[in-house]
């Protein structure tokens, strides 16, 4: 069992970080659901599959509006601080790994160890997703056979189709951990805490 010490101090999040975070959520899993519900393409007329073109459009705006963010944040938010590419920063990762293979909940800053692995991967799917899902938006016409080129690219939307419930796992996962502990970081992405 993993032991309950709090994380450590945290500063709350600002006001727009937590909308981006939303809004993703929001988004990304309406896109997620509806896929099935999107069915075909090749019927003109598909409330199922607007509902998905749409949801995916707006998982586009908030991923877009959370990448520049990243950019030009809040330090603490900026991609900068955070994203796991130097060996110190999988170092601590890999640590994090074994805390809980040792049954630890590792003890870090926001972002920072796995944390920042699995942020970065749901932020990689959801672009994935994003890039792949706006170009079929302005190419894709509904009623219309897809040529060779639109049907590889609907295969390379589709893979991220398996990817996204691997990161909600995690993800949700580590939240409810985090819940069963004490420690109430979901309250405060939903503006429920300061």
């Amino acid at each position: 069992m993993p032991d309950a010490r709090p994380p450590a101090d945290l500063p709350p999040l600002d006001a727009v970080t937590r909308l981006l975070h939303l809004g993703l959520m929001v988004f990304g899993v309406a896109a997620w659901l509806s896929g099935d519900w999107a069915g075909s393409y090749k019927r003109a007329e598909h409330l199922g599959f607007d509902v998905h073109r749409w949801a995916g459009i707006g998982l586009s705006a908030c991923l877009a509006l959370r990448l520049v963010y990243g950019l030009i944040g809040p330090r603490a938010i900026r991609f900068s601080q955070w994203l796991p590419y130097t060996p110190d920063r999988l170092r601590l990762a890999w640590a994090d790994i074994l805390d809980l293979l040792q049954g630890r909940l590792p003890q870090r800053p926001r972002h920072q160890g796995l944390s920042a692995v699995v942020q970065a991967y749901g932020l990689a799917v959801f672009a994935w997703m994003a890039i792949t899902g706006s170009l079929l938006f302005f190419l894709l016409e509904p009623g219309r056979k897809a040529d060779t080129p639109l049907k590889w690219l609907l295969e390379v939307h589709k893979v991220g189709e398996g990817l996204i419930p691997v990161y909600l796992a995690i993800h949700v996962a580590a939240v409810l951990v985090h819940a069963v502990l004490g420690h109430d970081v979901w309250r405060r992405m939903f503006f429920l805490k300061p």
